[in-house]
């Protein structure tokens, strides 16, 4: 799984792990996860899945965030805010799901 884990979006390479760390630099952000969806346009488009504590940032906001600390093609498409992120028994986070989840969303 760790091969999906990066993200190819108009020929470039994109980490989720770099997009995570600023994310959760916003104070309302406890977790958070990256994954690439598949986009007709650009190969992939990255989606961030943001659990939140206490007050709720909104999208604009996290935008902001990600516009001040990397390049403009590297900021989420989308946030999905969720009341927890699907982890195994080790407390790794599954992405595969993640995925499922975002692809389902949007097919309907």
């Amino acid at each position: 799984d760790r091969s999906k884990d990066l993200i190819i979006s108009g020929g470039s390479n994109i980490y989720p792990r770099e997009i995570e760390e600023v994310l959760l630099t916003h104070p309302h952000v406890e977790e958070c996860a990256v994954v690439g969806l598949p986009d007709l346009e650009w190969g992939e488009t990255p989606i961030a899945f943001i659990v939140t504590t206490g007050g709720a940032p909104d999208a604009a906001e996290l935008d902001e965030l990600c516009l001040r600390h990397l390049a403009r093609y590297k900021r989420p498409r989308g946030y999905q805010f969720v009341g927890r992120l699907p982890k195994n028994a080790y407390g790794k986070v599954l992405k595969a799901e993640l995925r499922k989840t975002a692809d389902n969303s949007r097919a309907t």
